[in-house]
């Protein structure tokens, strides 16, 4: 872990307030912590626009009733290779299947490659989370995939 600085930050009484509501909501032990954690959204929201290397998930519900959809989205990920990592298939009910999908890889074709099992008719719900390994915060170097 690197050295720590302190730094001071100058807000407004109410957003100050407002922020102490939400840590004390999400359980924070002081304002540092939440501050960091901020700092590292910001940072990897960047890392994501400029196409780096990321993991994510991709979590999907769809009907398994629609004709030829779990075989296309098989297909999508056969298509995808050494990008998908894992995928994990649950059956929720008669109709409806969870599946989760792990990817590794440039930010930008996994978009793609989620975008495109998303917009199948037959998948009802999704969604698409991306992060890295934490290596680039913490100042370590990761491989450029």
């Amino acid at each position: 872990m690197s050295e720590l600085s302190r730094t001071g930050i100058s807000l407004e009484q109410d957003l100050l307030a407002g922020f102490d509501k939400l840590i004390a909501r999400r359980g924070y032990k002081n304002r540092s912590e939440a501050l960091r954690d901020l700092i590292r959204e910001a940072l990897l929201t960047e890392e994501v626009d400029s196409n780096q290397p990321v993991v994510g998930t991709l979590t999907l519900v769809y009907d398994h009733h629609v004709p030829n959809l779990s075989q296309k989205l098989t297909e999508v990920q056969h298509h995808a290779g050494a990008m998908v990592l894992a995928a994990t298939h649950v059956h929720l009910d008669h109709h409806y299947c969870l599946e989760v999908i792990i990817m590794k890889g440039r930010s930008k074709v996994i978009r793609e490659t989620a975008d495109h099992m998303l917009a199948m008719r037959g998948v009802d719900l999704g969604k698409l989370v991306l992060t890295n390994s934490g290596a680039a915060l913490h100042g370590e170097e990761h491989s450029h995939d």
